[in-house]
């Protein structure tokens, strides 16, 4: 199928209607037998490590649980050298580099703008000639979501938006496609400067749910902003939010704060708490 000939297919489909029924669907409670079956089935389908899981599969009342499952204690080590910047996601690069004229790379031949990304020009101004990091979680990914370094939560800008699927060939073939997606920023001050944490949202990403505040997108919210008198303090590894199935994440650094690792190559997979990246 050739990639307009997707594009064309996914803009008739009723995303809003099928991501909200898909989220009721995973929320539902099921019999414990049918639970544990479609659990089991989804596991298999997409290639889940239950081993890391927190609790056995069959503590998990609903698939939404089991979507967004914490980890057993010890499995995801975070490096603990203070220069480095680790991953806050498990999943896949799907690109990483320079900010260039306020652009970031999408894709081979699709770049978009940092300031309708951020939807805010002076935030987008900040992060002028930085780096950046895009990383894909799949279904088989853990969904949740934590800090890349220590230092305090300034705020966050909740964007409303579209929810077109992210999957790797719709973003090599969608203009803008992180722009057109929900999505929540968080901006953080911390000793590498200013860094900002893009959540996407896609169909049938239930909602993304934020750990350090109420909120919850797809929740009938209008456009948000909050910046916090007193920055809320934060560890690097500790829990920022979740997403309600897999999306896109991607880290902002201001110019001249970061040097990426060798392990950022495109297409490399990821884990929480590992080095990405350091202080440069």
């Amino acid at each position: 199928m050739r990639d307009q000939t997707l594009i064309s297919l996914v803009q008739l489909l009723p995303r809003s209607a099928l991501s909200t029924a898909a989220g009721a669907a995973a929320r539902a409670p099921l019999p414990a037998g049918v639970h544990r079956l479609a659990t089991r089935a989804f596991a298999r389908a997409f290639g889940v490590d239950l081993g890391e899981a927190e609790l056995p599969l069959e503590q998990y009342r609903t698939l939404a649980e089991f979507f967004t499952r914490r980890l057993r204690s010890g499995a995801r080590p975070i490096d603990p050298d203070p220069r480095a910047v680790v991953s806050p996601v498990d999943g896949t690069v799907s690109e990483g580099g320079a900010i260039e004229a306020g652009e970031c790379l999408q894709a081979k031949g699709i770049r978009y703008s940092l300031e309708r990304l951020l939807d805010e020009p002076e935030e987008a101004r900040a992060f002028d000639g930085g780096a950046f990091a895009t990383l894909y979680l799949s279904p088989r990914d853990y969904h949740r979501i934590h800090a890349p370094v220590s230092g305090g939560i300034e705020g966050y800008t909740y964007i409303p938006g579209d929810i077109w699927p992210v999957s790797p060939r719709l973003v090599r073939s969608k203009e803008a496609l992180f722009c057109l997606n929900e999505r929540l920023a968080t901006y953080f001050s911390t000793g590498l400067g200013r860094v900002a944490l893009v959540a996407v949202g896609a169909t049938c990403v239930g909602r993304i749910r934020a750990a350090y505040d109420e909120v919850v997108t797809r929740d009938g919210q209008i456009r948000a902003r909050r910046r916090y008198g007193s920055p809320l303090p934060i560890n690097k590894g500790d829990e920022l939010a979740t997403f309600e199935m897999g999306s896109t994440v991607i880290l902002l650094f201001q110019r001249g704060r970061v040097a990426w690792a060798p392990e950022l190559a495109k297409g490399a997979a990821v884990r929480v708490g590992r080095r990405i990246g350091a202080q440069s």
